[in-house]
């Protein structure tokens, strides 16, 4: 298992820098992952459900670094630590996954790294971006243009969870 993340700062004067991810950030994606599910997640999905939803990817560096392999992913670091990151399938115009840290949610890490991840496909041609969100996110993206296209329930470890599809148009900005 992999080291445990210690919580990442929360001042306000540590700076966020946004880049693709490297190797290095694989264990931190696993933490990030967990501790946004299993806390982020908790007034949303019951305590099964979440470790249902956890226990879906290995809390291991070298699962994490695989998926860079499939994936376009970008991080939000602090201190050179990895506190949020997305996925981001660049075929299809869809994101995999996006998380950050529990205790800096709702500080625009998650919103900037979507606004990344919507230039990198207007500038590769998509015309839309898709999400598959959490019930503790679709009111966010919905606030931020999003279309909700339904809602879904997914199995996972034998529990029934909520999430909705979603999808937003891409406009090309001339600079």
């Amino acid at each position: 298992m992999a080291d445990v993340l210690a919580p990442p700062s929360t001042t306000k004067t540590s700076r966020i820098v946004y880049r693709q991810a490297l190797m290095r950030d694989a264990a931190d994606q696993a933490e990030v992952f967990y501790h946004a599910v299993m806390q982020g997640a908790s007034n949303h999905y019951t305590l099964a459900q979440r470790r249902a939803w956890a226990n879906v990817l290995p809390r291991e560096a070298s699962a994490w670094a695989a998926r860079h392999l499939l994936y376009t992913t970008l991080v939000a670091t602090s201190d050179n630590r990895c506190v949020g990151f997305i996925e981001l399938d660049g075929r299809s115009g869809r994101v995999e996954t996006l998380y950050v840290w529990p205790s800096l949610a709702g500080r625009g890490i998650g919103t900037t790294l979507l606004i990344h991840a919507e230039r990198l496909l207007v500038e590769d041609g998509h015309a839309a971006i898709e999400i598959e969100a959490s019930a503790m996110l679709v009111d966010r993206l919905q606030r931020r243009n999003w279309q909700n296209l339904g809602e879904q329930t997914v199995e996972r470890g034998g529990e029934l969870l909520t999430r909705y599809r979603l999808r937003k148009q891409l406009n090309a900005i001339e600079t």
